[in-house]
């Protein structure tokens, strides 16, 4: 009897393609797009965006061609609680969180894998490029065959559960090779576009989403410098993050950075480029993959963001829910909100929440 997939597909090449693997590898396959974000009339028809019509309608025509049954799904309400609300939390904290990691951790692979599994399903599938290995007890990440579309940084939350009933076949693949398949079997969605912004926010302005649309007021305050001198006026912390020089809207002269967000004051506080390097950091909300815990010191790659390369360090876990890491080299702007994931070689040995920077 073949194992049932339900795969999400967003209308993409990535999610495309590895529906056709699927079948070609003889599972029994559905698609299903998850409606996620909000209503927004402004943003309904983005071109390319996640859940828009013409996503559903590029899905759907896929789901045509390869012969599996389609379905549109709502999951608005989790996402706006666990997504859209700590996305809101988390800037007007002074943090700068990334909405698509907490819509792996909450929405695509819990409940996404809950509802489905309770319609009979024995896996999920997505086209992420990442791949899972099952070695020495225990179900592993690693990093995807195309180093450069590697996506393993926004899928560290995976715990054991979720590793076992999920299957992402474009790992084994380049994007190149995932595009000439798709060409080849007849998808036009062979040349679409890669979807770079954050799907509620489609034209990747946050400050002036939180401003319109979170319901909270957002209030002007100082810059300062470090020493807390008064050095002009911002629109609102919501506006900044760390490390951040264009858009400040203030000439002091020289180049200068947001190197702290101080919400309870706030204020934003600027300083030259060598203030926004540092080299160790706490990290909460920790998930560990390839062990249930880290004893002792281990050496790492870590990344601080997703574009950041990865860079050594020494990798101690403090208690339960929190690690630090400590770099051989200083990091440019590590950021409260954002998270940091810890590699050897091409595993994911996990990570967590940038809690705290030490200077």
């Amino acid at each position: 009897m073949k194992k049932k997939v339900v795969i999400g597909m967003s209308g993409g090449v990535d999610s495309s393609v590895a529906a056709y693997l699927l079948k070609e590898q003889g599972y029994d396959v559905t698609g299903i797009m998850m409606k996620l974000s909000p209503d927004n009339p402004e943003y309904a028809e983005n071109e390319g965006g996640c859940c828009s019509l013409s996503a559903v309608n590029d899905a759907r025509r896929v789901a045509d061609v390869l012969d599996i049954p389609f379905y549109v799904m709502n999951f608005k309400a989790p996402f706006k609680e666990h997504v859209v609300d700590n996305f809101i939390e988390e800037y007007f904290s002074g943090r700068t969180p990334n909405p698509c990691i907490e819509c792996n951790r909450k929405i695509k692979f819990e409940e996404f894998l809950r509802k489905v599994q309770g319609l009979g399903a024995d896996y999920i599938a997505t086209g992420h490029y990442a791949t899972i290995d099952f070695k020495d007890g225990r179900y592993r990440l690693k990093r995807s065959e195309d180093d450069r579309k590697d996506q393993t940084y926004a899928l560290y939350t995976l715990t054991q559960d979720q590793l076992a009933h999920t299957l992402m076949p474009c790992g084994a693949y380049s994007k190149t090779e995932i595009r000439a398949i798709a060409e080849k079997i007849g998808l036009e969605v062979f040349r679409k576009k890669d979807s770079q912004e954050i799907c509620f926010i489609p034209d990747n302005n946050h400050g002036n989403y939180l401003s319109r649309f979170s319901g909270r007021e957002v209030v002007p305050g100082n810059f300062v410098d470090s020493t807390g001198k008064i050095l002009g006026k911002h629109k609102g912390i919501v506006y900044y993050t760390i490390g951040q020089r264009k858009g400040l809207g203030i000439a002091l002269g020289k180049p200068v950075f947001v190197t702290n967000i101080i919400p309870e004051r706030n204020e934003v506080v600027l300083g030259e480029e060598s203030e926004i390097f540092n080299t160790t950091l706490i990290a909460k909300n920790i998930n560990l993959i390839p062990m249930d815990k880290i004893e002792g010191e281990i050496m790492v790659e870590a990344k601080v963001r997703y574009s950041a390369k990865p860079a050594l360090a020494k990798l101690t876990q403090l208690d339960e829910n929190h690690i630090k890491l400590d770099f051989e080299t200083p990091q440019r702007a590590i950021t409260k909100g954002q998270s940091v994931v810890c590699y050897q070689g091409d595993l994911v040995v996990g990570g967590g929440i940038i809690e705290r920077v030490i200077k």
